[in-house]
Order: structure tokens, then sequence, then C-alpha cells
């Protein structure tokens, strides 16, 4: 018997949260062994050891309570990591003996593993005079682009994956070259950016007031607050970035704004911070605690939900104690606030188990209920900790219960707090839990959607070989458990895709009102929306008391994804049915399919290659209309794709040839934007059986960190190019490599290492010289236009594991194949 759910989550906890010897020897020889090292290590501070150990092992059991990736891996372990997700730094000072002080910082913090927060908005703006230097200011993107350096090279290092946010005011002079920064698809690749917008400004932009841009009293610019907040809009419509943080607004709703005031966030923006604060993170599995699901007697377990809480608040108030500190300030910051941040994963799940349309105003009253029930919960059980261990050091009873979050507290609570204090300053918070919630079963992330019910992952096995296994969403396998794998999907269930972006911030403001930090969401967008609806998203989620926006609109630099509105195909192919008066199981007879893949077709709005004219048929419509006219994504499955054969004959030889005396050749130039010289690629071809062939490859490069793989690759690629036969091989095996530092984006498409750019160009000679038909033909298993799954949405490369399903979550890029993101 096994605790996992599906294969996946047991590769999850192999890959990223087992202990092991440091030649890979496993020391946790189950994941129980996991849960009890976590367990052991956060009741170690008790004054009953034993009893907490049981209990806190309880609440990790079967995945109910999730504490964040970093405890999970690090709990019990004795290595010198911080068990704190992020930080946000210190307040840069406008010098440069301070700001390379804050560098220095913020290398040691992210060597111990934490991702960190920064606000550049301190430093003065390009052009400022500097006094005693007789020179101007470079402002503080040029510093911006250090940091971006030192984290590049803190991950090649082999620490772990570099995480930044990047603030900056909207009233700062730079303002406009920080919102267009990456638009540079080479520059700051390792920060997530976000604008810090006030009321003041959300006020100018209602009454198409001037906005004045200054610096120290100073005005340097003024414009019309609506061309500034065009600009902000255009840069995430057009790049996903810059995010939006409405400031002010997490000031005053702050618990300890009478102690601190916040101007920056950790990289996926659920923690807004002060100074060199700390973000703890851990997450209730909501689909877990759902009784009689799918059913009418469907309903969350409150009581069973109340217990994990204060369990689970506990077990973070440890973690404070337990775990070590990168800085001396961190720590002082921690303990002085013990700030932490329990969330919620799998709610998407849970609202489909108690039969509800995530997006649905239903399903936001909800939302908003089991959420304050969490965040009632979470308070009292803080102060219960305060009654038996102590309040918070800073606690103000006055100024704590004037916060705007506690404003709106239930009565009780807040005489609870008043009487007795509270041991977390701030207690809730809703995090990315992409990984964790693979782990937990591949349970819906965070308060997510579900992204896609089920998709093929490719998983690379010992021998270089990949395998295909199915992943289906949690709540999906549960309902085909009850009601049979063919059984077909209620109208309820929706995704990601499928949502209106007004109904993602719905469910996000209705999730704010009782978090007392912020939310991490990612807000999916069709392709095809229009930048004024887009526009209306972020006003809406400003209206409707969201402390930020972050949304993914798929185009051609952000990546795509295969996306179905409820008025597309998927619907319309339904109705058509239904109207030709066809059963699921009629149409599937029909196309020699069984009724499960029918049910996927309908739900997603795509056709199995090859049987579009019988679909038609059956439907009673045209097959134009489903290939084309309704915007149903045409997929390629696997039993149809063949292989195309090379322009010219294969010529296998025996013994490479003798290179004759001169050869026809091109050379080619490759820029990578992370190298600071040019690779160049010269290829000769010689002329066998009347067709031209590739021979022989040069590779040079002046930077002689290059020498040693470009001549090993040289001499391979030539050696295996002299054996004859069908070469096209060297081009898959090229662009098949992705490097786990992340590729670039190169003249709008994404090359995941700079040897796919490589093998990318030679694809390209091999095209112009008539070996290959085309880009991507005669490739075996080209990664750029491999075979796509009936009901797998399609994204850019993930950078880890190759896979084309990396996708927005949560704020973040995340693979849905191997669970890779930037920032956890």
């Amino acid at each position: 018997m096994t605790r996992f759910a599906a294969p996946i989550a047991e590769q999850i906890w192999d890959m990223k949260y087992r202990l092991k010897q440091a030649d890979g020897t496993p020391i946790d020889l189950s994941v129980e062994d996991t849960w009890r090292r976590i367990a052991r290590s956060l009741s170690s501070v008790e004054a009953d050891p034993a009893l907490w150990e049981d209990r806190f092992y309880t609440a990790l059991e079967d995945f109910k309570y999730l504490p964040a990736g970093r405890i999970t891996a690090g709990a019990g372990t004795n290595r010198s990591v911080t068990l704190f997700n992020c930080f946000v730094m210190g307040t840069i000072p406008d010098n440069m003996g301070g700001i390379f002080e804050m560098l220095k910082e913020a290398a040691v913090t992210m060597q111990q593993g934490g991702g960190i927060g920064y606000d550049f908005s301190t430093i003065r703006p390009k052009g400022a005079p500097v006094a005693g230097v007789a020179a101007d200011a470079s402002g503080p993107l040029s510093f911006m682009d250090v940091w971006d350096s030192m984290c590049r090279t803190i991950m090649s290092a082999g620490s772990r994956r570099g995480a930044m946010m990047a603030t900056m005011r909207c009233d700062h002079p730079d303002i406009e070259d920080f919102i267009g920064a990456k638009s540079d698809s080479a520059r700051l690749r390792m920060f997530n950016l976000s604008v810090l917008v006030t009321d003041a400004f959300m006020a100018a932009v209602k009454a198409d007031a001037p906005w004045e841009l200054q610096f120290d009293g100073v005005v340097y610019h003024t414009l019309p607050a609506r061309d500034l907040w065009n600009k902000i809009m255009r840069g995430t419509y057009d790049y996903a970035e810059p995010g939006v943080i409405f400031i002010d607004r997490i000031n005053q709703a702050n618990n300890l704004n009478y102690c601190e005031t916040i101007s920056a966030t950790n990289p996926c923006g659920e923690q807004p911070l002060p100074p060199y604060g700390a973000c703890l993170l851990g997450s209730i599995n909501m689909a877990r605690l759902v009784n009689d699901p799918f059913t009418g007697d469907a309903h969350l377990d409150e009581a069973a939900l109340d217990e994990l809480v204060a369990t689970a608040v506990r077990m973070m108030d440890n973690v404070v104690d337990a775990s070590k500190f990168p800085l001396e300030a961190q720590r002082l910051e921690a303990m002085n606030k013990r700030r932490i941040g329990l969330g919620v994963t799998g709610l998407a799940d849970a609202l489909l188990m108690v039969r509800l349309r995530y997006g649905s105003e239903e399903a936001a009253r909800q939302t908003a209920r089991w959420l304050k029930r969490i965040a009632r919960a979470a308070y009292l059980a803080s102060v219960q900790l305060a009654k038996e261990k102590g309040a918070f050091p800073l606690f103000d009873a006055e100024g704590y219960l004037a916060s705007g979050t506690m404003m709106a507290m239930d009565e009780d609570v807040r005489e609870a707090v008043r009487a007795h204090g509270i041991r977390n300053a701030l207690v809730t918070s809703i995090a990315p839990t992409g990984t964790i919630s693979l782990y937990a079963g591949n349970v819906s992330s965070g308060i997510e959607p579900v992204f896609a019910y089920s998709y093929t992952r490719k998983v690379l096995q010992k021998d270089g070989t990949r395998t295909e296994e199915e992943i289906a969403d949690y709540a999906v396998t549960l309902y085909r458990e009850m009601y049979g794998a063919d059984a077909e999907l209620p109208e309820y269930f929706v995704n990601a895709q499928t949502l209106a972006p007004l109904e993602h911030v719905r469910m996000q403001a209705a999730a704010q009102k009782w978090v007392d930090s912020s939310i991490s969401k990612t807000i999916n967008c069709p392709e095809d929306i229009s930048f004024e609806d887009f526009k209306d998203v972020y006003l809406e989620a400003f209206e409707t008391g969201c402390k930020g926006c972050t949304t993914y609109r798929p185009n051609a630099v952000t990546g795509s994804v295969l996306s179905v509105s409820e008025d597309s195909s998927a619907m319309r192919m339904k109705t058509a049915r239904k109207k030709a008066g066809l059963t699921q199981h009629d149409l599937a007879v029909a196309l020699d399919v069984n009724q499960a893949t029918i049910s996927k077709l309908e739900n997603l709005g795509v056709e199995k290659f090859g049987k579009i004219e019988e679909l038609a048929s059956a439907m009673q419509v045209s097959a134009a209309w489903l290939r084309f006219g309704q915007g149903a994504p045409e997929i390629v499955a696997t039993d149809a794709a063949e292989p195309r054969q090379p322009h010219g004959d294969v010529v296998y030889m025996s013994e490479p040839l003798d290179r004759p005396q001169a050869l026809e050749g091109n050379t080619y130039k490759l820029k990578w934007p992370d190298s600071e010289h040019a690779i160049y690629l010269t290829i000769n071809d010689i002329i066998v059986g009347g067709h031209r062939r590739p021979f022989e490859v040069f590779i040079n490069s002046k930077n002689m960190e290059h020498f040693a793989w470009t001549v090993a690759l040289t001499r391979m690629i030539s050696a295996v190019f002299r054996r004859g036969g069908d070469v096209s091989f060297v081009v898959e095996e090229l662009k098949a490599v992705f490097d786990p530092r992340g590729g670039a984006w190169v003249q709008g498409k994404y090359i995941p290492s700079i040897l796919a750019a490589i093998g990318g160009v030679i694809e390209r000679h091999m095209v112009s010289t008539g070996f290959l038909e085309g880009e991507g033909m005669g490739l075996k298993s080209d990664p750029q236009a491999q075979v796509v799954n009936l009901d797998q949405p399609r994204g850019p490369a993930c950078p880890n594991c190759g896979q084309l399903d990396l996708r927005m979550v949560e704020g973040c890029m995340t693979c849905g194949s191997c669970g890779h993101s930037k920032c956890s």
C-alpha cells in the first residue's frame, strides 16, 4: 500500500522532499518517515515533545496539512538552510556603499535558499546629480541589472533557483523605464516586476488628472495618469509584467501598520513584508476535508477544519524558533512579530466536490465562508498560544485592533485578542502550491481553478528514454472512481481556460477579505481579449478589494496554451451532438473510440485527428466548422503522426568518406542573450547521389568558457555527418537539450539552451540546402513540434524537464509536468 494518490506524487516526493545522504541513498524510506521527521523537528521546541510530535504527525498524515516545500525538505535535516521561503530585504540606501552592502546581504540570503523582494524606489533616478563626484546617477535599473547578474551567479553555482521581486512606486521618475524593462527578453530574467500603485494614482487615473513623477520632493516630470496606467497595462498585456500591487490598501489593512510600513513583497506577491521580513508558509488541503463528495450531502467537515488549523498554526509558530536565518536582522524581525502565512490548496477541487462551479457567485460566497472559518480558527489558535507562550514582542492591543483587517473580524475574536494578546502578528496568506499540490495527489493549486482535468506527462527514465503517464486532477479521479471511468463530467466542472477573467477576479476578491496578508493568484485571460477589456480586469480587482493583480495572456512572447472559452467549440460540439439526438455512447460507437474520449473532446473542444469528417457527419455539421470555423484547435493524435523522411536520399556508408579538397558551405552567427561573445558555426556540405548533405561542422567562439565543449561538439557532429545515413537526429538531440538555468527568448521564440540554438542553426541549414523539407520536418521527435495529448494544455518549454507545459500559476511560471517553478 502507498499513501500516494498518483505516481507523480511519489516522484515529486523522491525528487524534492525525501531526505537522502550525499550519495543519494535514501534516509526517509517512506513518506511516513518524512512526516515523522518534520513532526519530530517542529515538536522539539515544545515542553512535551512526544505529545506534540504525534499531533503534528496526524496533521501531516495523508497530506491534510502541507507545510511549504522548504519546511518539508529541510526540517530535521541539520542542514544549513532556512525553513522560511522568502524574504524582503532591507531598505536600499541611496549611496554606493549601502547599495552594495544590500547586494551582499541578498547573495547570502539566496545562497541559503531564500527568495528575495526589494523596493528599488529608494534609489535616485537616472540623471540625478550625485553630490561630490560631479556625475549623474545611473538610476535604479542599472543596479537591478547587477542584482540580476548576482542571482544568475548564485544559481549557476549549484544553489537553488533564484527568485526575486523588484517593486517601484508609481511616482518614481524612472517608472516608465521600469515598466518597459522586460520588453528586452535578455534583461532582468531573474526578477518578477511589480508597480506599487497608490490610491492617489488610481484616483488620478479615474479623473484623467495629471501625475507627477518625483524623488526627494523634486518633480522630474508630469504626465497624464491615464498615459502611465496604459503603459503599465500594455506591458503586462504584452509581456505578463509588470504586476500591480495596491500598496496603500496593503498598509491600511496590515495588522502591524502601527509599527511598520510595507513597500515590497516576496517573489510571488502573497506576502507583503517590511524590511527584513520573512514569509513562512503552509496550506490546508481542502480537498481532503470534504465528506460525501459529489452528492447532495457533500459538505466540508468544519470541526475537522478548525482542529487542523489550530495544529497547523502551532507547527508554523514553532518553525520561527526552529529555523536558521541567513541574517541576524531577519531573525530579529521574525522573532519580534512571528508572522505566519497559513493558506489553502485544493480549494477548486473542494468546490467541485460540493457541486459548485468555480467562479460562480455561490462558489465565491462559499469560498468567503470557508476562508473566514480558517481565519477565525487561526486567530483563536494564536490567541491560545499567546496565553501559553506569550504574545509577539511588538504587540500593542489598540494599534493592532485598529487595523483594516482586524476591524472586520468578529467581535469575540477581537475581544480575545484584547484580553490575551496574540502570538502571531499575521496568520493567513495564500501562496503558490504548485509542487506540493502535485505531491498531495495533484489537487488544485492554492485558490486557482483546476488547470486541466488530465494530461500526459513524459517521464525521463534512467536509461534516457521517456515513458508516458496520465496525470489526472484529484477531484476528477475521485469522480471517475465513484461513477465510472466513462462517466460524463457534470456542468459544474470548469477549468482555468474556460473561465472568464472577471470570474477569476471574483474568486480572488472573495478570498482576500479574510486573508490578512495577500494572495498569489493568476487571472487567465484569452489571447484575443481586447486591450480595453484587459484593463477592466485590473480596475475590477482594485474596486473589489484585491491587494494586487497578476494576469497571464498567452501570446508569442509569453508562450501559448490551448484556451477554450465557454462560448467556444467545446460547448458548441456538445450542443450539436444533443441537437442531433446522439448520446456520448452513440458518438463513441460512430467514431470507434471509447466514451471517455468523447467526454474529453467535449470538455476541451478538440478533435481526434483523422476523424473530423466522421465527427462532422455524426453531429450534422460541416468539417470546416469543426476544424476552423469555431476555433477548435486541431491536435495531432499520437497514432496519426507519421515522421517525414529527409528530402534527399538516405545514403548509408560503412566507412566515412574522405574529405574532398573543396567543400561548399555557409557560416552563421549565433548571439546568445547571456553570452558576451557570439558563436560562429560553419557547416560544409558534400554532394552524394546528386543531393547536398552536411559533411562537417566547425563551431568557434572567443569565449574561453565555451572552448572545450565547442571543440568536442565540432568533432562529434562532424564524425556523425561523415558516416552518412539519416543524420537529422543530430538536430533532434541538440534541440532537446534544456539548460536547468533556463533558456532565452530569441526572435520571439523560446529556445531552451544554447545547444538547442545550435541545433536550430543546423536545422535551418539543412532546410536551406534541401536535406530537410522544412523546420521540424524529417525529425522523429522535434521538441518544438511534438505530438500533443488531446487534453494537454501546451505552453513554453520547461527549463528543467523540457516539456511544453509551462504556465503562469499563482504569479509564477510553473511546469505542470515536473513541478519546476521559478519561485519555489
